[in-house]
């Protein structure tokens, strides 16, 4: 019984390493720069103890277990090339999925709730949202055009919840707390990824068949959005 458990989880963690590998190449044929990410090792029993789950780094207190890339030269290894990206998912199967942004697109990352409400707000003013994915359940991530890089704008807005502005505005729109914008040497972890203890990234609506919009317009419906969370 025992045995046939352990065949299940393995058959189990082969295809969710499959599926990872198939997105990887499908966004490098979309012309998505893509990297091999950490990943969340099995659980490890130590005697006296529970399991333990961590990140495949092996980095003592790693700030963001299985949500970074492998490699330090990320930047360079992301690649378009699909023959590149499977090789890179034949030698690390368990890899998730990490793209770069700055280059094709830039991501705003904001707190889930904050991004169902302007995706329910889009949806009453008949504007495309463009891809977005849900990230370990508690980020949303919208994909736009990328604005390459500004040297007067940040690039990473504040994290926090809250909607006071924390960050310098952009011209006519309110600095928005709880939105992050990746653009250059930024990244962001894609769908089928997975971290320790959290439900597998997914897309709410699927890269291809939506285009990116602009960012600065899709700003104005997260400001909407922000401005409606705090009253």
């Amino acid at each position: 019984m025992v045995e046939t458990m352990r065949r299940g989880r393995r058959r189990a963690a082969g295809r969710k390493a499959a599926g990872r590998a198939a997105a990887a190449v499908s966004y490098a044929a979309m012309g998505w720069p893509v990297c091999a990410g950490a990943y969340p090792p099995p659980a490890r029993t130590h005697r006296g103890a529970g399991a333990v789950r961590g990140c495949s780094c092996d980095r003592i207190g790693c700030p963001a277990p299985g949500a970074h890339p492998i490699s330090a030269a990320w930047q360079v290894e992301a690649t378009t090339d699909p023959a590149v990206v499977d090789a890179m998912w034949a030698a690390r199967p368990d890899a998730n999925v990490i793209l770069a942004t700055g280059r094709v697109f830039d991501v705003l990352d904001v707190p889930a709730p904050l991004g169902l409400s302007a995706l329910n707000l889009m949806a009453g003013a008949d504007i495309e949202p463009g891809p977005v994915a849900l990230s370990a359940g508690d980020r949303a991530l919208f994909f736009v055009l990328t604005r390459g890089a500004p040297a007067d704008e940040q690039e990473w807005w504040s994290c926090h919840l809250d909607c006071e502005p924390e960050v310098p505005e952009l011209p006519g729109l309110p600095g928005l707390a709880g939105v992050r914008w990746h653009c250059r040497d930024s990244y962001v972890m894609a769908p089928p990824s997975q971290l320790p203890g959290a439900v597998a990234d997914r897309w709410l609506h699927e890269p291809g068949t939506n285009p990116l919009p602009d960012g600065v317009r899709l700003l104005e419906v997260l400001a909407d959005a922000c401005e409606g969370a705090a009253r």
